[in-house]
């Protein structure tokens, strides 16, 4: 039997990494038994965000008040992180990139067999090595190393191509009331909010397939 999981996320979500890794231990625990397909949709954490970002400190002092209160938060992520096997570096990231364009990626790399290694890659990017994911050339570099045709990104992110997806994404979060990053969505029946536990998507797997 298939079961596929669709996951709602945004590429500059720290949980929704931790919560990618507990669903790949999920699956590698399920897989025998059935067909898992995974595929990646686009929500924007900050749709207004300028196309070329803005500074990574004033973003997190005006979303969480201060700048402590940050450096608190990006404390239980690196700790979360840890505990799977990821390596969060916020202190390379200098800005908060608009992501339309990374989630425009996304989508050519869904078309291409990718998605799920340019996804990662993206992650890996933006905090573990601190790459701007709002640049296009960075984005182009990252996607044709993990798969992805480099001529084929580059012509997709000088186009329109992709933003009516993210239209279309926006319409399935509010179907399925998305108010937050990670959102699983299992056959289509059955969902999740946050980076749930391994256990938690192995449960979920029981109940989508019995």
């Amino acid at each position: 039997m298939k079961l596929t999981v669709d996951v709602v996320s945004d590429v500059i979500c720290p949980w929704c990494y931790i919560g990618k890794r507990r669903l790949e231990k999920a699956i590698a625990a399920f897989d025998g038994q059935h067909d898992v397909q995974v595929r990646w949709h686009p929500f924007q954490l900050n749709p207004t965000m300028p196309k070329e970002g803005i500074s990574r400190r004033d973003y997190r002092r005006r979303k969480f008040g201060s700048w402590e209160r940050s450096l608190e938060l990006d404390a239980q992520a690196i700790a979360a992180g840890e505990s799977e096997g990821i390596q969060f570096a916020f202190d390379k990231s200098e800005r908060t990139p608009n992501t339309v364009d990374a989630h425009r990626l996304i989508w050519l790399a869904d078309q291409h067999g990718c998605q799920d290694a340019v996804v990662e890659a993206l992650f890996r990017a933006y905090f573990t090595d601190g790459k701007d994911i709002g640049n296009q050339q960075t984005l182009i570099e990252v996607a044709s190393e993990y798969g992805l045709n480099r001529q084929a990104a580059e012509a997709m992110l000088n186009s329109d191509d992709g933003i009516e997806v993210i239209a279309q994404a926006g319409e399935r979060s509010q179907r399925h009331q998305v108010d937050g990053v990670p959102f699983f969505i299992i056959n289509n029946a059955i969902t999740l909010a946050g980076a749930q536990a391994t256990e938690t998507f192995l449960d979920a797997f029981e109940q989508a397939t019995t």
